[in-house]
């Protein structure tokens, strides 16, 4: 039967499709929202020049997104929408942006070359995304991958990618472009490697009563900082990121070895071999009192 536009709608289904939405499933759709505005004002002051504006931009989506996952979960607000829409704003904020300010910086006076190097981060931003995505609920994940990100983060290469913005802030020689564009196809690599880098999601610090109060002065004291120092600081923390990521490849590959090793010893203990006196010319052994195979 040919579907009726004029037909009436009954009660019922106006009423499931039209049902009212909790604010706390709004909430961190919103802060998404703020984020991909921050990143679409971080495009836009790197066209006027306003490059340090342009940074800040993008720091502060950056913050926003490491908040808005966790006010979701605190409040209950996870929704499929929400983790669609804060893929599209992690590519627009920290692929799309990042690669844009760098051409527009100091990358447009390779002219196609420069384009292609900042077209190809962005991509990369992109895929690595996509991957995340695809591999989230994969099964055959051993437990402890669960520890560390397939990859550079893009949050965190999209701030480590600005790395020569921030040294030139602080009053270094600006690098020639060619070395800016070897650096930011160097990330754009290490974000769509397998590389395996530390994350921190699964951890469960708890702070004693007696530290509450030194863990509220060091944030604050961190922030000070930023606020007043924000050139060094965002150098400094982009460069011992970078120092950091072998670590985090040899404290997954070690992991990965004892969970090789201990395997075999587990099922060893758990299905233990049973015993059989030695067989003599004499005796004879059924065929049903045989051990089965292991598979």
């Amino acid at each position: 039967m040919a579907f009726d536009p004029t037909a009436p709608v009954s009660a019922e289904l106006r009423r499931r499709r039209f049902r009212p939405i909790p604010v706390r499933m709004l909430v961190p759709n919103v802060i998404t929202l703020l984020a991909i505005c921050a990143g679409l004002t971080a495009i836009r002051l790197s066209t006027e020049g306003r490059m340090e504006l342009a940074v800040y931009a993008i720091v502060f989506a950056a913050a926003l997104d490491g908040i808005d996952g966790r006010i979701a979960r605190l409040i209950k607000g996870q929704s499929r929408f929400g983790a669609e829409l804060d893929s599209l704003a992690d590519f627009v904020n920290f692929g799309v942006a990042p690669g844009l300010m760098l051409y527009f910086w100091q990358l447009h006076e390779l002219k196609n070359g420069g384009w292609i190097a900042a077209m190809v981060y962005a991509i990369s931003g992109g895929l690595r995304l996509a991957r995340f995505n695809a591999t989230m609920d994969e099964p055959n994940k051993p437990p402890f991958a669960a520890n560390y990100f397939t990859g550079m983060p893009a949050p965190a290469g999209a701030i480590t990618v600005l790395l020569p913005i921030y040294l030139a802030f602080v009053g270094l020689p600006m690098p020639p472009a060619l070395l800016t564009a070897f650096y930011t196809l160097l990330i754009a690599f290490l974000m769509v490697s397998r590389l395996p880098v530390f994350s921190g999601k699964t951890m469960r610090m708890r702070v004693p009563p007696e530290l509450v109060l030194p863990v509220f002065v060091s944030v604050i004291f961190f922030i000070a900082l930023l606020v007043g120092y924000p050139w060094y600081i965002l150098s400094a923390g982009s460069i011992l990121f970078l120092l950091s990521l072998p670590m985090g490849w040899k404290s997954y590959r070690d992991q990965a070895q004892r969970a090789a090793a201990a395997t075999p010893a587990e099922v060893g203990g758990a299905n233990p071999a049973p015993s059989y006196p030695p067989a003599t010319g004499n005796t004879k052994q059924p065929d049903d009192d045989r051990p089965e195979r292991l598979h």
